[in-house]
C-alpha cells in the first residue's frame, strides 16, 4: 500500500441518501382524536376537552416521549442498606421517571377526580389516563392504584380524613417521609402470596392487634408494585379472617416502619416500573373496613384498576395503531404508499374498527363508574358486570393488535428505537394485573349468579340498539341463550364473556359510531364474516371511512 492509499487519505463512501423513511411521529397533539373527543364528550366531560388538548401536545412531544425511552432504558435500582450498613429499601429511578409522574399526577389522573364535584370527573381523567398510557405504561401503576385506593380507603372515615386530601392532590413528591408532611401521596396495594396467587384467602401474613388499636403485621407479599409509595392496602389473617390493612412507609413520628424490600422483578415489561417483594416483620398497620371482610373492602380498589386495565389497553392499542398508520402514510412499496396499498388497507381498516370498538367500551366504563359514584344504582349494576367483560375482552385484545401494528412496520418496528418493542412487551401486562382472563371470566358468572340485576343493566343497555342492525339482535338472542343456560358453566365462560364483550362493543357502536363503523364490526365481529387474522374484512367495506377514524 503506498502512502497515497492509505485509509485516512481516502475518501468517504457514500451509498445512497436515506429516503422512503417515515419521519418520527412527535410534535402532534395525541388527544386530536375524533373516538376519543366524542367519547368523552359523550359520557358527560365535554368541559375538559381544551385540557385534553393542552395533555395531548405534551404526550404527542419529542421530550415527553424521550423521557418514556429513557426511564425503561434505565430501570429502577433497589438499595437495601445505606453506606453505613442501615435498611433503607428503597428504590431509585431515572429522572425521567420522575418526569413522567409528575406530568400525570399534575394533570390530576392519580386521585384528583375523587375530589373534583363535576359530573364527567371520571370520564375526564380516564381520557388522560389513555393518552398517557399510549406515552408510557410504567409510570401509570402507582398513579392508579393510588386513584382506586380511596372508594376502599373511605371504609375507614377516620383514616380517610387524614389521607384522602393528599392522595386526591396534583402535587408528586417522591420520597419516603411523614406521609401527612408531604404535599402528595401514591399508594399501592399488597395481596397475592407466593403460595397462593390469585387464591388471596391462602395468604399467610398475620396481623395481631395491639392495646393502642394498631396492629402489626407478619409475612411477605409475592407481587408488591411501586414500593417507594407511600401508602399500602395489604391483606392479612386476623382473629376474625382475612382482613384489610393500611400500611405506611413512614409511621406518623417520621420512623420508617418495616418494609423490607427483598428483591424487585425482572419482568418481561413495564420495565420504568419496580415491582418488588416485600416481606413485613412487626410492621405496624391500621385496620380498614371491618375486621375479616379484607376481600370485600379492598375489592373497591380491585375494581377501579381493573377499569384502568381496560382503560389502558384501549390506549394501548390506539398508541399502535397511530404507528402502523403514520408508518404506512410516509412509506412507499412497489410505486404507491403503503396506505394505499388496499391489502394493507384492510390491516389497517381492521386495526382501526378493533381499537374503536375498544376505546368505546372502556370509556362507557369511565361513564357507568362515574354516574355509580354519584349514587345511580342502574350504572352500577352495569358497571359491576360490564367491567368484567370489558377487563377480559379488551385486554386479550391488546397483545394480538399490537402484534399486528408492529408487523406493518416491517423490520422497523421490530427496532427498539420505533417504540414498538416496549408497546409489544406491554401488552400482556393489563391481561394479568388484577386478575387473568380466567378471573374475569369466573366473575362474570358470579355477577350473574348473585346479582341479577346487572345482568338487567347490561340487558338495558344492549338492547338500546334493538331493531338497528338484524345482525346484532341476532347476536343478541344468541347470548341471551348461553347466558340462560347453567350446565357446563364454567366451561363455557370464556366463550360466553366474548361474546358478551361482542355483543356490548356492537350495541355501542350501532348507536354512537359512524354508519361504516358499525356496519363493519357487525358484519366481521357478530355475523362472523371475518378471518382470524387482522385484516379479513369483507370485500366492500368501506375502508376510507374506517381509516377516517384513525388517531393520526
Amino acid at each position: 500500500m503506498t502512502t497515497a492509499e492509505t485509509p485516512r487519505s481516502r475518501p468517504t463512501a457514500v451509498t445512497h441518501e436515506v429516503t422512503n423513511q417515515p419521519p418520527p411521529l412527535t410534535g402532534h397533539d395525541a388527544a386530536d382524536d375524533a373516538v376519543l373527543l366524542e367519547g368523552v364528550r359523550r359520557e358527560g366531560a365535554g368541559w375538559h376537552v381544551d385540557e385534553l388538548h393542552r395533555f395531548g401536545r405534551y404526550v404527542g412531544g419529542e421530550e415527553a416521549q424521550r423521557w418514556a425511552d429513557q426511564a425503561n432504558r434505565h430501570e429502577p435500582e433497589l438499595r437495601t442498606h445505606d453506606r453505613f450498613g442501615h435498611r433503607v429499601d428503597e428504590v431509585e429511578f431515572h429522572p425521567a421517571y420522575h418526569a413522567l409522574m409528575g406530568a400525570s399526577v399534575g394533570a390530576g389522573l392519580a386521585g384528583a377526580a375523587w375530589a373534583d364535584g363535576r359530573p364527567g370527573a371520571h370520564v375526564a381523567r380516564a381520557g388522560g389516563f389513555m393518552l398517557a398510557t399510549a406515552l408510557e405504561q410504567g409510570h401509570l401503576c402507582p398513579v392508579s392504584m393510588t386513584y382506586a385506593v380511596v372508594p376502599a380507603l373511605r371504609r375507614s372515615p377516620d383514616l380517610a380524613k387524614t389521607y384522602e386530601p393528599l392522595l386526591t392532590g396534583r402535587v408528586y413528591e417522591p420520597g419516603l417521609r411523614t406521609p401527612t408532611a408531604k404535599r402528595g401521596l401514591l399508594a399501592g396495594m399488597g395481596m397475592t402470596e407466593k403460595q397462593g396467587g390469585t387464591d388471596v384467602r391462602a395468604n399467610t401474613t398475620t396481623a395481631v392487634e395491639q392495646p393502642d388499636g394498631t396492629w402489626r403485621l407478619r409475612g411477605h407479599k409475592w407481587f408488591t408494585s411501586a414500593p417507594m409509595n407511600d401508602l399500602f392496602l395489604v391483606l392479612a389473617q386476623s382473629p376474625a379472617g382475612l382482613s384489610c390493612f393500611l400500611v405506611p412507609r413512614v409511621l406518623p413520628d417520621g420512623s420508617r416502619n418495616t418494609f423490607r424490600i427483598q428483591r424487585l422483578k425482572d419482568k418481561l415489561g413495564n420495565r420504568s416500573n419496580a415491582s418488588s417483594e416485600p416481606e413485613f416483620d412487626d410492621t405496624v398497620a391500621w385496620l380498614v373496613g371491618d375486621a375479616g371482610r379484607g376481600v370485600r373492602t379492598i375489592i373497591d380498589m380491585v375494581t377501579m384498576t381493573r377499569l384502568d386495565c381496560v382503560l389502558g389497553s384501549a390506549g394501548g392499542i390506539r398508541a399502535a395503531l397511530a404507528q402502523a398508520v403514520h408508518h404506512a402514510r410516509h412509506r412507499s412499496v412497489f410505486g404507491a404508499l403503503l396506505v394505499d396499498q388496499p391489502l394493507m388497507r384492510n390491516v389497517l381498516a381492521d386495526l382501526s374498527l378493533e381499537s374503536e370498538a375498544a376505546s368505546t367500551l372502556a370509556l362507557r366504563l369511565a361513564g357507568a363508574a362515574d354516574r355509580a359514584h354519584r349514587g345511580d344504582a342502574g350504572e352500577r349494576a352495569f358497571l359491576r358486570l360490564a367491567t368484567a367483560i370489558g377487563k377480559y375482552w379488551v385486554c386479550k385484545r391488546q397483545p394480538v393488535a399490537v402484534a399486528e401494528a408492529l408487523e406493518c412496520l416491517g423490520g422497523n418496528g421490530y427496532d427498539e428505537a420505533s417504540g414498538m418493542p416496549r408497546l409489544y412487551r406491554e401488552a400482556p401486562l393489563n391481561g394479568i394485573w388484577e386478575g387473568s382472563g380466567n378471573v374475569n371470566a369466573l366473575d362474570m358468572l358470579r355477577a350473574l349468579t348473585r346479582e341479577p340485576e346487572s345482568l338487567e343493566a347490561l340487558r338495558s343497555e344492549i338492547e338500546a340498539a334493538a331493531g338497528a342492525d338484524a345482525r346484532l339482535d341476532a347476536a343478541w338472542r344468541e347470548l341471551r341463550a348461553e347466558l340462560g343456560r347453567p350446565e357446563d358453566a364454567q366451561v363455557r365462560a370464556r366463550r360466553v364473556v366474548e361474546r358478551a364483550a361482542l355483543v356490548l362493543q356492537g350495541s355501542l357502536l350501532v348507536r354512537h359510531a359512524p354508519g361504516a363503523v358499525a356496519d363493519a364490526f357487525c358484519a366481521s365481529r357478530l355475523a362472523g364474516d371475518q378471518g382470524l387474522a387482522f385484516g379479513t374484512l369483507p370485500p366492500g367495506t368501506d375502508f376510507a371511512a374506517l381509516l377516517e377514524r384513525t388517531p393520526v
